[in-house]
């Protein structure tokens, strides 16, 4: 499953706190974490990732982004893999949803991660050290 295991896939969560100035440490280490990807050119997420990032940062955070500046994030967020998921992936989802007992956006997170062939799943929102379909989360704030 995991051909290539130098990729890794980040949760929506660690993108969000990287450009979230008022999350402190969090943010330092988001930050730290997407910029190590960067320079590795292992870094992985998901349309729905991208999606709710924007969302998130111009509509929820104390400060939110501007719309121009969350969209050139996007942009730029968008040159690294990106899965397009499709009805394969959402049944695949409900599949590992009902196997591990996940919520169903996490599920096609894994999903997503999984179909990438990604090592490393990069989330607050799963357990830390679990391994979901040949997928390691991993927390960066632990």
């Amino acid at each position: 499953m995991n051909d290539r295991p130098g990729e890794q896939f980040v949760d929506t969560n660690v993108v969000v706190y990287a450009y979230d100035l008022s999350a402190g440490k969090r943010q330092e280490q988001a930050e730290l974490l997407l910029n190590r990807l960067w320079q590795l050119r292992t870094g992985c997420l998901s349309i729905q990732v991208l999606q709710e990032f924007y969302n998130i940062t111009t509509r929820k955070l104390n400060n939110p982004l501007s719309s121009q500046h969350a969209y050139d994030i996007v942009a730029d967020l968008g040159q690294w893999r990106v899965h397009m998921p499709a009805v394969g992936d959402v049944l695949g989802a409900i599949q590992i949803q009902q196997r591990y007992q996940l919520s169903f956006w996490d599920a096609l997170i894994v999903r997503s991660a999984a179909q990438l062939g990604c090592a490393i799943l990069w989330s607050e929102d799963l357990n830390d050290g679990q391994i979901f379909e040949g997928v390691e989360v991993r927390n960066p704030f632990v």
